[in-house]
């Protein structure tokens, strides 16, 4: 009896920490594999050359090239890898220009573990399908393997507005923010902005260490994790 082979992702992200994450979040969905890292565009379509790969997992803004720039070129060499963007971009007119490029879905950063196996998942689905359809029916449920029911899960009580508040208040703040600091600076409770930034830490987008100098125990100072400077 043949074992099915995993599907062979290549991870392409700039930033250390995320593609690390990433890596380890592939490696948790049976039945894909994560193949390598690439930092950038030229180091992807290096690997590319020498590997043989299913599925990019794609950072949108590498320091050498666009990530659809990327994948435009590597249609024109011949690379026929599908790709999961990841962005922070919201422009929907990005999202319609890389259907036209082999991007099956789009994942919005800061995402969790169950947002990308979701994805990788419903591809896996999608991959699955062969032969002749029986009908339209059939045609339309290949496609909808890979279109989400609704918004990606959040841990309950969590929102995604309010996550994007807490993350651009984040970003914004070079020398990190407390709980307090966050609360105040979003307009949420003390104990809510906790729980969002616990969720990015858990996201491996935001770390945390210890204020210390203080009467009692020492509180949480959070901060974006941010690319090393080039």
């Amino acid at each position: 009896m043949t074992t099915e082979q995993p599907i062979r992702v290549l991870v392409v992200e700039d930033d250390p920490v995320a593609a690390d994450a990433h890596v380890m979040y592939v490696g948790r969905v049976p039945g894909f594999t994560a193949v390598g890292t690439a930092r950038t565009g030229a180091e992807a379509r290096r690997v590319l050359d020498r590997t043989a790969v299913d599925l990019l997992l794609l950072d949108l803004h590498l320091p050498d090239v666009h990530g659809l720039q990327l994948a435009r070129s590597l249609r024109a060499a011949g690379h026929h890898a599908d790709v999961i963007a990841v962005t922070s971009a919201r422009d929907l007119a990005v999202v319609r220009e890389g259907v036209s490029l082999g991007v099956v879905q789009y994942v919005l950063k800061p995402f969790t573990f169950a947002t990308l196996r979701d994805r990788l998942v419903r591809y896996a689905e999608f991959r699955a399908a062969a032969g002749e359809a029986s009908g339209q029916d059939e045609v339309d449920r290949a496609l909808a393997a890979l279109r989400a029911p609704g918004p990606a899960a959040l841990p309950k009580g969590l929102s995604a507005p309010t996550l994007e508040r807490v993350t651009g208040a984040l970003r914004e703040a070079e020398e990190g923010l407390t709980a307090a600091g966050v609360a105040e600076a979003v307009g949420i409770s003390r104990i809510t902005a906790r729980r969002y930034l616990e969720h990015l830490v858990d996201a491996g987008r935001a770390g945390r260490n210890p204020l210390y100098g203080q009467v009692g125990r020492p509180e949480l100072v959070y901060r974006w994790v941010r690319a090393p400077s080039r």
